[in-house]
C-alpha cells in the first residue's frame, strides 16, 4: 500500500517515535494529547528543566498532521491539542490553508514558528515558550490566543487579519533584531485586541491597524527607554475604546471602580515614548491612572487625534511632554495633578467641547494649565478654553480666562504698549470689569473736587463768568468731551494749574480705556 493510500486509511506512518504516533492518534480522534509529568518545576515550559524525546515531537510531522493529516474517527473531528510538547525543528506552515482546530498549551518550541500568509480557523498557543513568531499576513476566520506565552526574538503580525479576537494577555515579548518587539503595522482585527498585563521590551508598533471593537493595555508594561518608541501606532482606528489603564490579578478591575478585597491591581507603565498621531477612537481614550516614565527627549504625541472622549487621568510625567497639537476631543476628562509642568505641554490647534474635571480643578489652576502650553503667547488655547466655560454658563470665569490672555500678550510687547497696556489692566481690566472705570472717576471726582475747593481762581475777565462750583469743574476737566461750562473762565497758577493739566490727562487715559473695553464687549457679543 502507498504512502498516501495508508493516510486516507488512517493507518501510521512507519517512521513516527512513539510521542509522535500518540500525537497522531489524538489528532484523529479530536481529543487532547497531554505529555506533561505533573510536576509544576519540570512542567514549565519557560523553566530550564530539559525534556527528553518522550515528550519531544517533530515540527515536520505538526505540519504533515495540519495541512495534508489522516481523517477523523467515525463520528469524530479532528483538531491538534497538545498539552507540555516539545516542538523541535521550525514549525512552517507559510502559505499553508489548516483547516483543523489548533490548541497547545504548555508546549516548548526550539525554533521560530512560521505562519506567514497561511489560512486558519483559530489558533491558540497558550503558556507556550517560542523563539519568534512570523506570521505577517496571516489569516483566521476565529480567533488568534497567545496569552501567557514568551516570545524571545518577537511577533510579526504585519497585515495580518483576525477574526474575532487577538488575545496577547501576560504575554511577555522580547525585541527582534530591528529593535520591535511586536510589529502590527496595517493589522486588522475584527473585535478586540487584548494585551492585558502585557511586558513587552522594545517598540509595540501597531502603524495604520484597524481594530474592531476595543484595545485593550489594561495593566501592561512597556518597556523601550534608549529608544524613541515604546507605543507606536499612527493612524490608529479603534471603533471603540483604547485602554492605557489598571488591571486585576483575580477579578476585573473596571475604570472608576474599587477592585475586590485582595486583588494585586497593576498600571499601565509606559518606559518610553508613546505615538498615537492621526488615531481615530470611537468611545474614548483612558489613561487612568497610566504613568509614563519618559526621557527629555520622549513625548506622549496625541496630534490630530479624535475621539469623543479623553480620560487624561494619569500620573503626571516627571520628564518629557505631552502634545495634543490638533486634536479634537468632545469632552475632556482630567485632573489638575495629571498634566506636565510649563514647557512640556503643547496645544496648538486643540479643540474640546466640555472640561469634565475630575477632583478639584480651580480656575486658577486652569489658567496655569493654559500658561504651561504656551511657551510663547498664543491666543488660541485662552480663547477656546473662555468658548468652552461660555458655553457651560460660566461667563465670569469666561471673563476671568480672557483678562488672563490680555495680561499674557502684554509680556510680548514693546515698553510703551506695555505702559499702555497696565493703564488699561488697572483701570478697566481690558474691558472686562467696566465698573472699575466709574470707581476710578468717582475717586477722582471726590479728590479734585476737595482740592479744588481749597483753589484761588480769579476769573479771566470780570463779569463773564458761572458762580465758581468746584465740583463741577472737577468733572468738567475729567470728561474730555463733555462741555459742562466751566474750563476757559478761570485763572489757576502755580500747582493748580498742573493738577488741572494732569485732571485733563486722566480723563481722556479713563475714557479711551472704556472706548476700548467697550468695543471688546461689542465684539464678543
Amino acid at each position: 500500500m502507498t504512502e498516501g493510500a495508508g493516510l486516507r486509511a488512517g493507518e501510521l506512518p512507519d517512521d513516527l517515535t512513539a510521542a509522535e504516533a500518540g500525537m497522531w492518534q489524538a489528532f484523529r480522534n479530536g481529543s487532547v494529547y497531554d505529555l506533561s509529568s505533573g510536576d509544576a518545576v519540570v512542567d514549565d515550559p519557560h523553566g530550564g528543566h530539559p525534556w527528553g524525546p518522550e515528550r519531544t515531537v517533530r515540527a515536520r510531522i505538526i505540519c504533515w498532521l495540519l495541512l495534508d493529516g489522516p481523517p477523523a474517527l467515525a463520528g469524530r473531528v479532528s483538531s491538534l491539542k497538545l498539552v507540555g510538547v516539545q516542538v523541535s525543528g521550525s514549525l512552517d506552515l507559510a502559505g499553508g490553508t489548516v483547516v483543523p482546530y489548533v490548541e497547545m498549551r504548555g508546549c516548548r518550541f526550539e525554533r521560530d514558528v512560521l505562519l506567514p500568509e497561511a489560512r486558519f480557523t483559530t489558533v491558540r498557543l497558550v503558556d507556550c515558550s517560542v523563539p519568534r513568531l512570523e506570521a505577517a499576513r496571516v489569516h483566521t476566520e476565529g480567533d488568534l490566543h497567545l496569552p501567557r506565552c514568551r516570545f524571545h526574538n518577537g511577533i510579526r503580525l504585519t497585515d495580518a487579519q483576525i477574526g474575532t479576537d487577538l488575545m496577547l494577555n501576560q504575554a511577555i515579548v522580547y525585541r527582534d533584531r530591528s529593535g520591535r518587539s511586536i510589529a502590527g503595522d496595517g493589522m486588522s482585527v475584527g473585535q478586540d485586541l487584548q494585551a492585558e498585563m502585557l511586558e513587552s521590551h522594545g517598540e509595540l508598533s501597531l502603524r495604520s491597524a484597524k481594530i474592531g471593537v476595543s484595545l485593550s493595555l489594561r495593566g501592561a508594561r512597556l518597556f523601550n527607554p534608549y529608544a524613541r518608541l515604546a507605543l507606536n501606532a499612527p493612524q490608529l482606528t479603534v471603533e471603540r475604546t483604547l485602554y492605557l489603564t489598571p488591571a486585576g490579578l483575580g477579578a476585573q478591575t473596571l475604570s472608576g471602580t474599587t477592585p475586590a478585597r485582595g486583588t494585586r491591581v497593576q498600571r499601565f507603565e509606559c518606559r518610553g515614548g508613546v505615538r498615537l498621531d492621526d488615531g481615530r477612537f470611537g468611545d474614548a481614550v483612558d489613561f487612568e491612572r497610566a504613568r509614563f516614565i519618559l526621557t527629555d527627549d520622549q513625548e506622549v504625541s496625541l496630534r490630530r487625534v479624535q475621539t469623543p472622549e479623553l480620560r487624561f487621568l494619569g500620573e503626571r510625567p516627571a520628564r518629557g511632554r505631552v502634545v495634543l497639537s490638533g486634536a479634537r476631543i468632545v469632552n475632556l476628562m482630567d485632573r489638575a495633578d495629571s498634566w506636565p509642568g510649563p514647557g512640556r505641554l503643547h496645544m496648538g490647534g486643540f479643540a474640546y467641547e466640555n472640561l469634565v474635571p475630575r477632583g478639584p480643578f480651580p480656575l486658577a489652576e486652569r489658567l496655569e494649565w493654559v500658561a504651561a502650553a504656551t511657551a510663547e503667547y498664543n491666543p488660541e488655547p485662552y480663547e477656546r478654553l473662555a468658548a468652552v466655560l461660555r458655553a457651560g454658563g460660566e461667563d465670569e470665569d469666561a471673563r476671568e480666562v480672557l483678562l488672563a490672555k490680555q495680561r499674557r500678550r502684554r509680556e510680548s510687547l514693546p515698553l510703551a504698549a506695555k505702559l499702555w497696556g497696565y493703564a488699561q489692566d488697572w483701570t478697566v481690566a481690558y474691558g472686562y470689569r467696566p465698573g472699575r472705570a466709574a470707581v476710578w472717576m468717582a475717586v477722582l471726582w471726590a479728590a479734585s473736587s476737595y482740592a479744588f475747593a481749597h483753589a484761588e481762581h480769579p476769573p479771566l475777565k470780570t463779569g463773564e463768568h458761572p458762580d465758581w462750583d468746584p465740583a463741577l469743574f472737577a468733572l468738567d476737566l475729567l470728561l474730555p468731551v463733555i462741555d459742562l461750562g466751566q474750563v476757559g473762565f478761570w485763572q489757576l497758577r502755580g500747582g493748580w494749574q498742573w493738577l488741572a493739566a494732569v485732571m485733563v490727562l486722566l480723563g481722556w487715559v479713563l475714557a479711551t480705556t472704556v472706548a476700548a473695553g467697550a468695543t471688546r464687549l461689542l465684539r464678543r457679543g
